[in-house]
């Protein structure tokens, strides 16, 4: 058994497809952590709509290509089609951000993958749910490469959200661009 996170996110109807993909995430694979979830602007999109992020994991002992083929079909069932423009708005986006400790590309998915350590929105949750884990290629801590993170012009604040009857996300009092270091 590996220990598997993934990076979820959504623009589109984002209360109604996290719900739905952490009910498929919970029947499919069991127990999950779950880290905050946080709104931000989007990165590199035309469109204004932001995003709902959040970082889930739990153990599995599923391939890379199954994991990979498992989170494109949930993506698919959710209304994206693999011919979307890259910066489109989407239901549901899914990326596989580590299985145990690989640092390979393995069925076509490089791990880790390298928005770990480039978007605030895929770090801060991250390093809030598995603090003391280490970044499988630079042996750091989550915690570390969040205290060292430049956060640059990203934006992102963590938001109220509720699933199957608890909270799994407060906001914070005062909205601010990042977690205190």
């Amino acid at each position: 058994m590996s220990l598997v996170t993934l990076s979820l996110g959504s623009n589109i109807d984002p209360d109604t497809h996290i719900r739905l993909c952490l009910d498929a995430l919970e029947a499919t694979f069991g127990r999950l952590q779950i880290s905050r979830i946080f709104e931000s602007e989007p990165v590199g999109f035309k469109d204004s709509r932001n995003f709902y992020n959040l970082v889930v994991a739990f153990d599995s002992d599923w391939s890379v290509g199954d994991l990979q083929a498992w989170s494109k079909q949930l993506e698919i069932d959710h209304g994206r089609t693999p011919n979307m423009a890259k910066y489109s708005p989407r239901a549901l986006d899914i990326d596989l951000l580590t299985v145990g400790s690989v640092c390979d590309t393995i069925d076509g998915v490089a791990l880790p993958r390298a928005e770990i350590t480039r978007n605030a929105f895929v770090l801060q949750p991250l390093a809030e749910l598995l603090p003391n884990e280490r970044h499988p290629a630079c042996q750091t801590s989550y915690a570390t490469l969040w205290k060292r993170f430049t956060l640059g012009d990203q934006r992102l604040w963590a938001i109220d959200f509720h699933w199957r009857g608890r909270w799994i996300s407060q906001a914070d009092p005062q909205p601010r661009a990042a977690m205190p270091r």
